[in-house]
């Protein structure tokens, strides 16, 4: 076998998709070919299959931030034939072909090993989306966040949000509450832990004030915008925001007010260049938390990709969308 399938974008003479046939290219310094089993559909992964999305750094790309799968040639010591592996964010997908691909090439400091009881899908089922929901949780914790304490998920029915409610739910959280604007993902998500549903209309005040009454202690925030604007005057003393996302918009308008009279912390997550070492810790913690099996997954195939990335920028998709790349493993 000379050749294998990769979904691709390319600009010219007009944007367009389509499945190629590619060639292996040789393996150089410390690269590693893994066949790929699995890949997931992020918000970034709808945004880099539009024309406008603005993601994508040089055309034709391969897009695909995650996957999965096993190892099937390495020039890195690290890793050998038959290892099961997985890879997200880095340059994946963006200015690096991605996961979706029946094969890919890429630097062994890319991957992390899969770990014991955590299966290729599963990891996939999580992705970048598992990931940014650890450590928006993880830094809500070292803030200080308790069982107790009232928590609000924003963009609930998304991945982010999804994975966090159900990590949440796990570590014993009592009080947690879904923002989302789907009512039919009401009963899943309270299924997955939510304690309750709520439209952010319904909650938040109609005016937006320097500073409100104290409503929530800490907030996972994935949506940005003038949404997270409304929400921080809401956050009791010594309470966080970790916020992930830009759905909403980039633009925060807010004051001072809440930083300095009520000591909140405003804290930043990315997932794309977190350090080995930490990936490798985030992993085992979602193996040991083992939150797969209450996430609403959709399942699809590379030739699937561009009705589902339409969804996801249309906002009429829910949960984790599974791509079945290559043969089950």
């Amino acid at each position: 076998m000379n050749t294998f399938k990769q979904f691709q974008v390319n600009n010219e003479p007009t944007f367009h998709t389509s499945i190629v046939d590619k060639e292996f290219p040789e393996l150089t310094n410390n690269e590693v070919w893994v066949k790929i089993a699995y890949s997931d559909v992020n918000y970034k992964d709808a945004l880099a299959c539009s024309e406008h999305g603005q993601v994508i750094r040089h055309y034709p790309m391969t897009p695909g931030i995650d996957f999965s799968g096993v190892v099937m040639k390495s020039l890195d010591k690290r890793f050998q034939p038959g290892d099961q592996v997985l890879a997200t964010g880095y340059g994946l997908g963006v200015s690096q072909p991605g996961g979706y691909s029946d094969y890919q090439k890429v630097s062994g400091d890319w991957l992390v090993p899969l770990p014991e009881t955590m299966s290729l899908r599963q990891a996939m089922v999580l992705g970048t989306a598992g990931l940014t929901a650890a450590l928006c949780v993880n830094a809500l914790l070292t803030q200080g966040m308790k069982a107790e304490d009232k928590v609000i998920v924003t963009g609930a029915s998304g991945g982010v949000g999804s994975v966090a409610i159900a990590m949440l739910h796990k570590m014993g959280f009592q009080q947690i509450t879904a923002f989302s604007r789907k009512e039919e993902a009401k009963t899943w998500l309270q299924k997955l832990g939510a304690t309750q549903v709520v439209h952010p209309e319904a909650f938040l005040p109609e005016k937006n004030k320097p500073l409100d009454k104290q409503q929530v202690d800490y907030v996972i925030d994935t949506v940005g915008g003038e949404q997270l604007t409304r929400l921080l005057p809401l956050i009791a003393y010594d309470g966080a925001a970790a916020l992930c996302g830009n759905a909403g918009g980039i633009k925060l308008t807010t004051t001072v007010l809440p930083f300095i009279l009520r000591n909140i912390q405003l804290i930043g997550i990315d997932s794309v260049n977190v350090p080995h070492e930490k990936r490798l810790n985030i992993w085992q913690q979602l193996a040991d938390l083992s939150v797969t099996d209450h996430l609403v997954v959709n399942e699809i195939t590379l030739d699937q990709l561009e009705e589902t990335t339409k969804k996801i920028l249309d906002g009429t998709h829910q949960g984790r969308t599974l791509v079945t790349v290559g043969e089950t493993i």
